[in-house]
């Protein structure tokens, strides 16, 4: 079982930047993928970016070019740089694990809003 915990949200104005960042306990030996989704009012959790344990990335279209994710192994860390956020980035963002089980494992989620 692993444990997350999630931090760095708040309130920005658009065009600023944030960091949230995702730290994992437990079994972590077993952790293959992390990543982060979001879930704004009305809508259904999607995908923002995740990485594997090799260092591939995948992104949301609406982020590409603005997002960076990464992750310290040392720290079993993942890492979402946002830049250049936009009104419409406004949700709750949630951490994310895969492991090599099968299982995977949510944070209890972090408010990121975008407003002026």
């Amino acid at each position: 079982q692993v444990q997350l915990v999630e931090s760095g949200g708040g309130l920005v104005q658009p065009g600023g930047s944030l960091r949230l960042s995702c730290a994992a306990s437990g079994s972590i030996f077993s952790i293959y993928v992390m990543g982060w989704y979001r879930q704004a009012p009305g809508k259904e959790r999607e995908l923002v970016a995740r990485i594997s344990s090799g260092g591939s990335t995948n992104y949301a279209d609406s982020v590409k070019g603005r997002f960076t994710i990464s992750r310290d192994n040392t720290k079993s860390t993942v890492y979402l740089q946002m830049n250049r956020l936009k009104p419409e980035d406004t949700a709750v963002y949630y951490c994310h694990v895969a492991m090599t089980t099968g299982l995977g494992s949510w944070g209890q989620g972090t408010q990121v809003t975008v407003s002026s």
